[in-house]
């Protein structure tokens, strides 16, 4: 289980750095926890310049030092600010990086693997951390087919594992088995939210997520009893967790992480919401929404993070 931390912003949009550490305390004081994504989706990383990304990523050490594994976003279409962002992380002691794909795979770069193969052996080349590779849906542009994913990770030794965010089921089975079959098998770290009891029975090695940042105790639970063979008991905490899938991945799927930050300040954690542009705020009726659909998940400030504290 590895959640993927938000970022707080101050009313001027800095960094608030007393709010970070706040919540990335709460997150690993979850029981159960594998350790802690930064810099990625959640963090609203395409609004971070590079010092922001180093900035965010050596408060996180300093605030947790070893105790819990810190795994770095690489988000650039720039193959050489990649490679920049991989070394940073490195000299900051990330424990494994987080490789997005670049945005001008978009334009038909599915038809072009060696593309893709150039972006990974840039930062590979510049650090010898774990790479987890991003896999986002085929529909988009961004996707690797099955045939060059394979041949990304028999070919670059560094990638580990995958973030799969392929949305679809049977595709992600396809891709799970066939990672599981490699003479150096490639662990399934699963991002499917919004049907994640689903995609964990299919085998998954585990979850890296954005919704992490508010329900990592009810993933630890889930993710115990599925990993247990206990259907009953994980179908009861996948009741509790619907309600925040409604509450985060309704449409338009951009705000679920402006929401994840609403829902930080109705349960207690956060003060405010403050989103960075292009984002924007909730409107007041979204966020009685969420407080309404949290309620139905029985999270309150004195439950939050609490289903699961060993």
């Amino acid at each position: 289980m590895f959640p993927a931390c938000l970022l707080p912003f101050n009313s001027q949009l800095a960094i608030d750095e007393s709010a970070y550490r706040r919540h990335l305390r709460d997150l690993a004081g979850v029981g159960g926890i594998a350790g802690i994504t930064v810099n990625g989706h959640a963090a609203e990383v395409h609004a971070l310049d590079f010092a922001e990304q180093q900035q965010a990523l050596a408060i996180a050490k300093d605030e947790l030092g070893d105790t819990v594994p810190l795994i770095a976003g690489v988000y650039s279409s720039n193959w050489r600010e990649a490679a920049r962002v991989a070394t940073m992380a490195a000299d900051y002691r990330a424990d494994a990086l987080l490789v997005f794909p670049s945005e001008v795979l978009a334009l038909g770069g599915q038809r072009r693997p060696e593309m893709a193969m150039s972006h990974f052996n840039a930062i590979a080349g510049a650090t010898g951390l774990p790479l987890i590779l991003f896999q986002y849906p085929l529909g988009g542009g961004l996707g690797y087919p099955l045939e060059t994913l394979l041949t990304l990770c028999q070919s670059i030794p560094s990638i580990c594992a995958i973030k799969d965010w392929c949305n679809d089921p049977a595709l992600h089975e396809r891709q799970i088995r066939a990672l599981h079959g490699l003479d150096r098998p490639v662990r399934v770290l699963s991002t499917h939210s919004a049907w994640l009891l689903s995609s964990l029975v299919l085998g998954c090695d585990g979850l890296l997520s954005g919704a992490g940042s508010v329900i990592a105790d009810l993933h630890v639970a889930l993710w115990r009893d599925v990993q247990a063979g206990n259907l009953k008991s994980a179908q009861a905490i996948n009741d509790r967790i619907f309600p925040t899938v409604r509450a985060f991945y309704a449409d338009p799927l951009v705000d679920m992480h402006n929401r994840m930050k609403e829902a930080l300040v109705l349960l207690g954690r956060l003060e405010a919401a403050h989103v960075r542009p292009p984002l924007q705020r909730l409107p007041v009726s979204e966020v009685d929404r969420l407080r309404q659909l949290l309620e139905e998940a029985g999270l309150s400030p004195a439950t939050v993070y609490a289903a699961v504290n060993e």
